[in-house]
């Protein structure tokens, strides 16, 4: 048997990192996937590589994140090395040596945001982020689509690329008003610099496998093609699956391996997905055998049954308005952005995050340019429950000379300042401070 598209796997299941030895995001999440793919004989099938991870370092987490007290601090070898999971996946496609990566690593990340004191949502930092911005240091002009199919919103992988209209980010996922982190609404379109660049697609409860198909194929599918993207990432998680013990939808194996035939991503990234015997396994077994480009006809859990599993009229008719809303906020998104930031210089939003398992509440200030010639610079101003300050000024990589300049002056500023961490990203230049 040889595989249509040569495809790396690359697995770290993470043996010595785990909340606690029962929580849901231990490391027998990949052993059992590791065992069925082995027992299927994918080791034996021409075409398929295995690869071992590489190592990021903290100055490849600094590119993404303002990390507090600094990276080394709180990140763990296991998150290390998890990002570097996605970095050689990555590397695989664009080097030409694969046609196709999965990285079935843990710990996940789409929930660590630019800030970052800790662990949030299993999340510390976030390994999409930091393998895409480690990649971009060799091809900086990628235009990358990052399309995050984890049933819990992926609200930090939206909050890195709230302003950068080379990369487009796509999360569907269970409604935020019924799970787990509460974002991911409609209007959440993106900042200044990249409005109507950031599509959240929320579902209600029990959709199945005809609702995430409808949206791919009537939202995703559609503006794929109008973006067209260099680059297509699917933040993979699994927790949409009807035995999962954390949410509440219905998506089955075949319809994981079908969406991922359809969508054609470049890379794969597992994410969540805590129902760790009796999905994981399939939905694994099923997005391998897709992205091989072979037969997974034949993958199915043993308890599936469709009628158990179908979705309803009413799912069904949720799911078809909230798809045509979508869709008009992309095709409609520039003349949005004019109405939304006419005669605007800066716009300032502020929020509140919560590390869930830290135990740590912050509060943010962030503030965008609005510039004609660029995204423009921000900053973020951040302080939490512990006693922690920190400033954070963002240059993009697109930055024109005057936002450069800016960029610096308020990284300068900031030294007058009463916090107890500076941190300045110019991503034009590459160049990564903290003062």
């Amino acid at each position: 048997m040889k595989a249509s598209n040569s495809l790396a796997l690359i697995f770290f299941p993470a043996f010595d990192w785990a909340i606690s030895p029962t929580h849901p995001e231990r490391e027998e999440r990949l052993l059992y996937t590791q065992d069925q793919l082995f027992e299927e004989g994918i080791r034996d099938i021409e075409g398929i590589h295995f690869f071992n991870p590489a190592l990021a370092s903290a100055a490849d987490v600094e590119r993404v994140h303002f990390a507090y007290p600094d990276a080394d601090s709180i990140v763990t070898e296991s998150h290390y090395i998890a990002a570097g999971g996605v970095m050689r996946a990555l590397e695989a496609v664009m080097s030409g040596e694969t046609d196709k990566a999965f990285a079935m690593v843990r710990p996940p990340g789409h929930h660590a945001q630019r800030v970052t004191y800790g662990d949030r949502g299993f999340c510390i930092i976030n390994i999409e982020a930091v393998g895409l911005e480690y990649i971009r240091q060799k091809y900086p002009d990628l235009r990358v689509a990052i399309v995050d199919t984890d049933c819990h919103h992926g609200d930090g992988t939206q909050d890195i690329y709230w302003n950068d209209p080379d990369t487009l980010f796509i999360s569907f996922h269970q409604d935020g008003r019924t799970l787990y982190p509460g974002t991911g609404d409609l209007s959440e379109l993106g900042g200044p610099g990249a409005y109507g660049y950031n599509l959240n697609i929320p579902l209600p409860p029990n959709t199945g496998d005809e609702g995430f198909l409808h949206v791919l194929d009537n939202v995703v599918l559609p503006v794929l093609d109008d973006y067209k993207p260099d680059l297509i990432i699917n933040s993979a998680g699994q927790d949409n699956h009807y035995t999962d013990p954390l949410t509440n939808m219905n998506f089955s194996a075949q319809g994981y391996a079908h969406l991922n035939e359809r969508l054609n991503p470049d890379v794969a990234v597992l994410e969540g997905g805590y129902s760790i015997e009796g999905a994981l396994p399939y939905v694994n077994l099923g997005i391998v055998l897709a992205m091989a480009g072979l037969d997974y006809s034949g993958v199915r859990e043993p308890d599936y049954h469709e009628a158990s599993w179908r979705q309803s009229l009413r799912v069904t008719r949720q799911v078809e308005e909230i798809s045509r809303q979508v869709l008009k906020n992309w095709k409609n998104r520039e003349k949005m952005a004019e109405e939304k930031f006419k005669g605007m210089q800066e716009l300032t939003r502020s929020r509140q995050v919560y590390y869930d398992t830290a135990g740590i509440m912050e509060r943010q200030r962030q503030e965008f340019k609005i510039c004609a010639d660029c995204p423009g610079v921000n900053v973020i101003h951040s302080t939490n429950d512990r006693g922690d300050s920190l400033i954070g000024v963002q240059i993009p990589r697109q930055a024109c000379p005057t936002c450069q300049l800016e960029g610096y002056r308020l990284f300068e500023e900031a030294a007058k300042l009463k916090v107890k961490g500076r941190f300045l990203q110019d991503k034009s230049s590459n160049q990564y401070f903290a003062g």
